[in-house]
């Protein structure tokens, strides 16, 4: 294997390892890294073959980079293929990835609670006190952090 292709497969390992510790599949990584490796706008039937991914995969794993407004799909005139580029700045989309997970994470975290405190609600009182505080104290803390992840989401990157 070549030097550069051998690069090429390191950035895409990195941008795959990257999308998973974010809770994301490899493959949106993967694709991330060939955008950027490409510097263009890429046929699908390209980034599949290079990615090693059936069209049908890349295509589905495009649907949710575009909402994230990661990259953007297109048509050229006079062409039936579709092209995917990279949209916006990358730093600020990596934000937006880790802001929406936790986000989500805090979400199910406070349903939960909610859930567990209307179970709690049925026991017995010493049970109950107990119980109770101990779900107050999660629920003080995990809106804590929602409020810094809410700050952390207005900042402005450099």
């Amino acid at each position: 294997m070549s030097d550069g292709k051998n690069l090429e497969e390191q950035i895409f390992s990195i941008f795959s390892e990257l999308a998973s510790t974010l809770g994301y599949s490899p493959i949106h990584g993967k694709i991330i890294g060939a955008l950027l490796v490409e510097g263009r706008e890429v046929p699908l039937q390209e980034l599949a073959r290079k990615l090693h991914y059936s069209p049908g995969m890349i295509s589905l794993s495009l649907d949710l980079l575009e909402v994230l407004g990661v990259i953007k799909k297109m048509k050229k005139p006079g062409d039936r293929k579709l092209y995917v580029k990279l949209e916006g700045d990358l730093l600020e989309i990596l934000k937006s990835a880790v802001i929406i997970k936790v986000k989500h994470g805090i979400d199910d975290s406070l349903r939960e609670l909610a859930a567990n405190k209307k179970a709690v609600l049925r026991l017995g009182q010493s049970e109950r006190r107990n119980l109770l505080k101990t779900i107050q104290i999660l629920e003080r803390e995990i809106r804590r952090l929602e409020h810094y992840v809410n700050l952390l989401s207005g900042i402005k990157l450099p």
